[in-house]
Order: structure tokens, then C-alpha cells, then sequence
């Protein structure tokens, strides 16, 4: 079998696998750095929501702490926002008149516009087409507790600075946003959307996941956030198989999948009759079928070198049957334009990926994992440590490279996104989207 190497970015050492499917046994540099690469890493409690009722929504403004908000809602712009959505000259006016109910409610309010636009984004739902990611920022971050807090401390700007995204990302393109003159327009507003997106996310993805850019066509493997690995990537063609939103759980690698073939192929397409009417063809491609009493045939595809999802798959269960595979068609990660798929993410050097993750999730060992991926048998390891994936959509973002650039809007998300950054803030927003949940019949096959 061909050595697999389980590339490590940022000049971190490779573990290698040796002849005959497995690891050298001896203790060699490659095994010093393979713990460099992978430490014992213990993660973070969650940060849960406080059980404690909420204050309340409307609290007393000092002169000292509305003048602070008034010097946050000037200088908002640097964060992609705008001034004009948070009633800047009602606040100037009422800072002068003194202290009363009016100042309270308007300034209170104001505050609960920035901690919505500042940690959930401004853009309303509507505009989020096939996002589906739900947002525990919410629950972490709550409102109420958040006034309470810049109110009893006088840290109106801290507070609500604690709210941004701690991606390296949205630094990056704040930074662009600062460096780009208001002549270019069109760019600026570009760089507002994407921030935005980011506060579409939680605040802090982990110290441990899988993150994927579509238009980019790129996995990323982040561990102690440092990216140790990328992937090129096949997604969703644009349509009803466009690849969402999203923000899953991984939960097993399952190595020489078997790949149970939709209906709409069976029968659509007429495979099941293929199959059963020529069995030396069915085993040369892997396929079983079975024709049940009611006449109803399934068909599934066998492990092996040709079957349909490759060597490996990540099991993340989610309405829309989203996962990453791999596939035997790895030409294709040469394309330009790698929209190709049904929706599910074929992903480059997936062996060394799924052998990434089976460690990483602490299922198996260096030496388990390897006799597993080269048995040829369907083997799902779970995997124990917590490991989310991101399936995002930005298009301006770091590449690859570390360069800031923009990318082909493959589906035409951009559209809705810039058009309500010129549209007033939208008021008592829902939180949860209403598009459409699209189930993928997932067709893993070449050209499909």
C-alpha cells in the first residue's frame, strides 16, 4: 500500500505511516513530533447562560456612562456597523438635558441594539440564505447581564468589546476595513458583510475543529489554534444542491464506508435493475442489491477501492445529510471550479484526514487507526473528544496562503447580505431561520 503522511502545517514534523499500511514501530524523531503535534490537550468548560432571572432592560444612565456609549456608537464604524442605526443625535440631545426616564429607556435600548448587532450580526435572517447554524453566543452572552455589567463597572465600551469574534479572520479584515479609503465603496461594504458573517458563528469556534470556507474550496484542521492541516475540497453545486450553513458535531469516522444508493437512482436512473440483471458487472463495481417481497430493490455499495464514498467518511448527523467524504475521483480536486457535488464535501487526502481525526478524537491509536483505514472492512470509530465542524461561507477571507482576498460568490449569497447593510436595522429579529431544510440525496459519483 502507498505511505499516507499525516501533513502537519506550520513547520510541525510529520508522523509517517511505514510499508505495509503502518507506523514504524521504533522511537524516531518523527514520534517526538508527532506529540509536539498532538498534545494532551484538555478543553474548556463550556460557558453556559447564568440561570439566574435576568435583569432588567431598562437601568439608569450616568452622565459618565451614556457619554461612554456615545464615544462606542462614533466610533462603531470601525467594526463594520453604522452610527445611523443607533440614534446617535436622540442620545447627544438627551445627554444634555439631564438625568431622566427618557434618557434611561433610549440609551438602555440603544445598548441591547449594539450587544444584538455586535454578538449575533446585523444582518437579519432573511438575508442569511441557507444558514443554519444556531448560535449559542445568546445563551453565553445574555443581554440583561450584559447592561448590568457596563452599568455597575462603567465599562460601556469593554463590555460590549468582549462581544467581537476572536477568529484571527475578524481582526484581519477590520484591519482591511481601516486600510481601505471610503472611495472604494463596494470593497468596504464587502468587508462589512464578512465581518458580519462572523458574528454569525459563535464568539469562540474552540481550540479544536474542522472549519471549511465553500467558495474557497478548503478545509482547514485547527488544533491549539494553529491550522496543522488544509484540504482542497469539492461542494455543493449552486441550486438546490448547494452545500449549506452550518455547524455540526463530528461524532464517528467510518473507514471503508458503504454507500446505500438513493432511490431516485435505484429506480430514477434504473441502477437497481442493472444491478440485478448483471451480477458480474454489480460485483465488479461493488454493488449488492436485494429485491424485497413488494418488489422494492435497495442497493448498496460494498467497500473498495471504487466504491463511491472513497476510503473514509465523518459521520456529523444533521437534517440535511451533510458530511465529508472522500472519493476516488480525486482528479477532480484539480478543477478551478469545484462546485461539482450534491451538497456533501468530497475532500482532498481524506485517508490522512479520517486517521487525523480518529486520533485526535482519542478513538483509536496511531497503530489501531492504520490497520483500520487498510482492512478494507467497514469500522466506524467515535470519536470521544469534542470536535466541531463549520461549514461557512465568506467571500473575503484569509487563504490558504495567509493573504487577505476575495472569492466568486458561487451562490449568490452576497447579494441579500450587502443589500441589508443599506436597509435600516431591522428591530425584534427572530433568531432562527425559515429557509427551506434541503435533505441531500447524496449522489458521491464523478460528474454527478
Amino acid at each position: 500500500m502507498r505511505n499516507w503522511i499525516i501533513t502537519l502545517a506550520t513547520g510541525i514534523a510529520g508522523a509517517a505511516l511505514a510499508g505495509g499500511g503502518a507506523f514504524a514501530q521504533q522511537e524516531t524523531a518523527a514520534d517526538a513530533s508527532f506529540d509536539e503535534a498532538f498534545p494532551q490537550m484538555v478543553s474548556e468548560p463550556m460557558v453556559q447562560g447564568d440561570l439566574a432571572p435576568p435583569g432588567p432592560m431598562v437601568q439608569p444612565w450616568s452622565a459618565q456612562n451614556l457619554a461612554a456609549l456615545i464615544a462606542v456608537i462614533e466610533g462603531i464604524g470601525a467594526e463594520g456597523l453604522d452610527p445611523k442605526d443607533y440614534s446617535l443625535p436622540e442620545l447627544r440631545a438627551l445627554g444634555t438635558a439631564g438625568q431622566s426616564e427618557d434618557r434611561d429607556a433610549l440609551a438602555s435600548k440603544v445598548f441591547v441594539w449594539l450587544v444584538e448587532d455586535l454578538r449575533d450580526g446585523r444582518a437579519p435572517m432573511e438575508a442569511r440564505v441557507q444558514w443554519f447554524v444556531v448560535d449559542p453566543d445568546r445563551d453565553r452572552f445574555r443581554t440583561s447581564d450584559l447592561l448590568t455589567q457596563a452599568l455597575e463597572t462603567g465599562d460601556v465600551a469593554g463590555t460590549l468589546a468582549k462581544l467581537n469574534p476572536t477568529h484571527p479572520d475578524y481582526a484581519r479584515l477590520l484591519d482591511e476595513l481601516a486600510a481601505t479609503p471610503a472611495s472604494q465603496a463596494s470593497k468596504r461594504k464587502l468587508i462589512r458583510a464578512n465581518m458580519d458573517r462572523w458574528r454569525w458563528l459563535a464568539r469562540d469556534l474552540g481550540t479544536q475543529y474542522l472549519i471549511t470556507n465553500v467558495p474557497e474550496y478548503q478545509l482547514r484542521l485547527t488544533v491549539g489554534d494553529r491550522i496543522i492541516s488544509t484540504y482542497r475540497t469539492v461542494v455543493g453545486k449552486p441550486g438546490r444542491t448547494a452545500t449549506p450553513q452550518l455547524a455540526e458535531m463530528v461524532e464517528g469516522v467510518v473507514f471503508n464506508p458503504t454507500w446505500t444508493v438513493p432511490q431516485s437512482i435505484v429506480m430514477g436512473e434504473g441502477l437497481g435493475a442493472r444491478v440485478l440483471g448483471n451480477p458480474a458487472w454489480a460485483r465488479a463495481n461493488g454493488y449488492v442489491g436485494t429485491r424485497g417481497s413488494n418488489g422494492y430493490i435497495t442497493v448498496v455499495q460494498q467497500p473498495g477501492p471504487g466504491n463511491s464514498l472513497g476510503r473514509m467518511k465523518l459521520e456529523m448527523p444533521n437534517p440535511h445529510a451533510i458530511f465529508f467524504h472522500d472519493t476516488p475521483s480525486r482528479n477532480l480536486f484539480g478543477n478551478a471550479n469545484r462546485a461539482l457535488s450534491h451538497g456533501c464535501i468530497r475532500t482532498e487526502r481524506a485517508l490522512e484526514l479520517a486517521i487525523t481525526m480518529a486520533i485526535l478524537g482519542q478513538g483509536a491509536t496511531r497503530d489501531e487507526a492504520v490497520a483500520i483505514a487498510t482492512s478494507g472492512e467497514y469500522t466506524k470509530v467515535p470519536i470521544k473528544k469534542e470536535m466541531p465542524a463549520y461549514i461557512t461561507y465568506f467571500t473575503m477571507a484569509t487563504d490558504i496562503e495567509g493573504n487577505m482576498r476575495s472569492f466568486d460568490d458561487i451562490y449568490g449569497r452576497d447579494a441579500p447580505v450587502l443589500a441589508s447593510l443599506d436597509k435600516p436595522r431591522v428591530q425584534n429579529r427572530s433568531a432562527t431561520t425559515d429557509d427551506e431544510v434541503i435533505v441531500i440525496e447524496n449522489d458521491p459519483r464523478a460528474g454527478v
